[in-house]
């Protein structure tokens, strides 16, 4: 065990891995993490899918088989993936029966191309709590305008739902309302709330990437200093936020009811800037009651030299108000960095989508070719 993991850990943060693999299952990767390294969840992607298939032999097999029933490229995605994430979920299923359903918790995305489509999203998050059939399963839903309202069905029909793609803190108390709409849905239904999850993924390095870049540009000192201050600024505000919806009277009337707190979860926490501490987005957004989900080399570098000092949100909101009252002064405008931020996310969930029904249909022709 590290240090740095069970400080973290102590610390009221879940460690999750940001990635997922057949050979990383199969040949009992994830297992050796859950048990040596903390990890108590894990998040998937169609990128991460992507790679998996193309870097090894553990789907041939599988994919032969598809190929030889003729199954469309769509349908292939979802039955090798959910077959993973299936997987996956019953390699962490003793986490969540141990932490009474809160961790072990494993993550699949819905069809990227339906994410301004609310009616396609919700029938995605239904075929895929159908198909991979585990209770700790996220469906993960991207927090676009459309997806609000299916983010928000789903939970009223009992499906557990991971919110990707957060950026802004008025998108997130968008996302904090549509979770408070469904559980309010499911509790009206007659649902036990306390067996329905949620966590809200709030990206963190990407911040960094678009901001610096703008401060660079402008190349005063003013701009310069406040290089690489955005993101965690960002982060933590939107914990302020979250402690904030769990003080009204809506919250706490659903607490009371058994629902559990949609918890933050910060996403993109691999650093993308040589300059920076490798660990920055793990040690600076310690708090009780968050996800921190991590690249494997962002796990493995916060085990080895994280610097994990106890919690290091609180006590810090009137500073990182100030971070962003000091971009905007500087002329880096806060609503455009987001929804330029929102878009690209999108744009690049869709490509991450087509690249894996790209990698599979290749695949898939290839075996048809040589049968």
């Amino acid at each position: 065990m590290s240090e740095n993991l069970d400080r973290l850990t102590a610390e009221g943060v879940a460690v999750w891995l940001d990635d997922l693999s057949r050979e990383r299952l199969a040949g009992g990767g994830l297992a050796d993490l859950v048990s040596e390294q903390r990890v108590v969840g894990i998040t998937s992607n169609p990128t991460i899918f992507a790679k998996a298939i193309r870097s090894g032999t553990r789907y041939d097999e599988q994919i032969g088989d598809l190929a030889r029933r003729g199954v469309r490229v769509e349908e292939a995605v979802r039955l090798l993936t959910t077959f993973d994430v299936r997987w996956a979920c019953d390699v962490l299923r003793p986490v969540y029966d141990a932490s009474d359903g809160v961790d072990g918790r494993v993550s699949i995305e819905v069809d990227p191309r339906v994410a301004h489509d609310t009616a396609a999203t919700i029938a995605e998050a239904r075929a895929l709590w159908w198909l991979v059939d585990r209770p700790n399963l996220f469906v993960k839903i991207p927090a676009t305008q459309q997806g609000l309202e299916a983010i928000s069905t789903a939970l009223t029909e009992g499906i557990s739902i991971n919110v990707t793609l957060i950026f802004s803190l008025h998108r997130y108390d968008q996302v904090l309302r549509a979770f408070l709409d469904g559980m309010g849905g499911a509790h009206a239904a007659g649902r036990d709330v306390a067996s329905i999850a949620s966590v809200a993924s709030f990206f963190v390095s990407r911040v960094d990437t678009e901001v610096d870049s703008r401060l660079d540009k402008i190349g005063t000192p003013e701009a310069r200093a406040l290089r690489g201050r955005a993101a965690i600024a960002n982060a933590r505000l939107a914990y302020q936020h979250f402690e904030q919806a769990c003080t009204s009277d809506r919250w706490k009337a659903l607490a009371a009811a058994g629902m559990r707190p949609q918890r933050p979860l910060w996403a993109s926490t691999g650093v993308k800037d040589p300059a920076y501490d490798d660990t920055r987005y793990v040690d600076q957004l310690v708090a009780p009651g968050v996800v921190n989900t991590m690249p494997e080399q962002t796990l493995r570098a916060v085990a080895d030299h994280g610097r994990i000092q106890g919690d290091t949100i609180h006590g810090t909101y009137t500073e990182a108000r100030q971070v962003l009252d000091g971009l905007e002064a500087v002329g880096v405008s806060y609503d455009d960095v987001v929804r330029v931020l929102e878009d690209e996310g999108i744009t690049k969930f869709t490509a991450s989508g087509n690249e894996l029904f790209h990698e599979l249909g290749t695949v898939l022709q290839t075996n048809r070719d040589a049968v």
